[in-house]
């Protein structure tokens, strides 16, 4: 299995920054890189359905473990959602669960733009993010 690249942890740790600090209090108790995963499966279950974003987890998923062996807790339900969060929130300290997340949303970016391309995914990041800075993002090629 492939280590996230530094590029894109840096996009999935960019994106969970911002997930934090636009979350509402009663939003606070899922870690902010399972909603930005949440908020993914929402909208790209529109373009390639549930079973496809499902997939998709499913293998950014092992990748993430290989890196992080804890995330094997969690698990992808048959609607592409995770669960197991609450397992984890109780043996994991907060900064290991926002490690952990930013591990797993490289993973499943990089798979996106590897499937998807780099124009479409930042596409879709925009239509759920649209504040997000994102000119400066180079992820090589």
């Amino acid at each position: 299995m492939s280590r996230a690249s530094p590029r894109m942890r840096h996009f999935a740790k960019r994106l969970t920054v911002y997930e934090r600090r636009a979350n509402t209090p009663s939003e606070i108790n899922t870690p902010p890189a399972f909603q930005v995963c949440e908020k993914l499966r929402t909208h790209l279950g529109t373009f390639m359905g549930a079973a496809g974003f499902r997939e998709l987890l499913s293998c950014a998923l092992p990748r993430a473990q290989a890196e992080i062996p804890w995330l094997g807790a969690v698990h992808v339900k048959a609607d592409g959602a995770l669960e197991g969060l609450e397992e984890l929130k109780a043996k994991h300290k907060p900064n290991e669960l926002r490690e952990g997340g930013v591990v797993l949303v490289a993973q499943l970016l990089g798979l996106l733009v590897a499937f998807i391309g780099e124009k479409l995914t930042l596409r879709f990041i925009r239509e759920v993010w649209p504040t997000v800075p994102l000119a400066d993002l180079d992820f090589g090629k």
